[in-house]
């Protein structure tokens, strides 16, 4: 079963599928140590990584699994970065929310902004209760955006990877429909 990965706008930001022509930007964020200082893999030092992993995006649309989306800005067009629901199970009405911004983009409210409506979407497409999300324990911002959007923070997973060569938890995040509000998420003033 194909799954039509969304085309969304926000007040400042519209949400598309990846193209080929995403390859560079998509390097370019995955490829920063500072960016990536909380994942769970190294930067990338290879362009065909991009390559692949936007085939695995077409591929994950083609079988019905999930949708990653490019984030840009809509005044610019400007690359912000990418977010997805991975995971999507139908029969449990489940999914897994991840995001990536260049550090240029942060504090912005971007990732707010962009996984609000990546949500709505899939509330209202997918028929889910729950999605999950991860993030390291040391990354504090991306916790926030989680619980700006409604997520509870349910408990943590105790040295669950290695980041940089180093033992790392993560806590883990959760939102079920009854929980969900798909009121507007306020714009941060600048």
């Amino acid at each position: 079963m194909t799954l039509a990965t969304p085309i969304l706008h926000t007040a400042r930001l519209r949400l598309r599928p990846f193209t080929d022509a995403d390859t560079d930007s998509l390097f370019a964020l995955l490829s920063s140590a500072h960016v990536l200082r909380y994942w769970d893999s190294a930067p990338w030092n290879d362009r065909a990584r991009a390559e692949r992993f936007i085939a695995m995006c077409r591929k994950m649309e083609d079988e019905g699994t999930g949708a990653r989306v490019v984030i840009e800005r809509a005044s610019d067009g400007e690359f912000v970065g990418w977010c997805g629901l991975t995971g999507w199970n139908p029969e449990y009405r489940s999914a897994s929310l991840g995001y990536v911004l260049g550090d240029a983009m942060w504090g912005c409210g971007y990732a707010t902004e962009a996984a609000h409506a990546l949500l709505q979407w899939a509330f209202d497409t997918l028929d889910l209760n729950r999605v999950q999300a991860e993030t390291d324990t040391r990354n504090v911002a991306s916790a926030r955006v989680l619980e700006k959007i409604g997520f509870a923070r349910e408990g943590t997973l105790r040295e669950d990877c290695v980041v940089n060569g180093e033992v790392s938890d993560s806590w883990v995040f959760g939102l079920i429909r009854r929980e969900w509000r798909p009121s507007n998420v306020p714009i941060p003033a600048r």
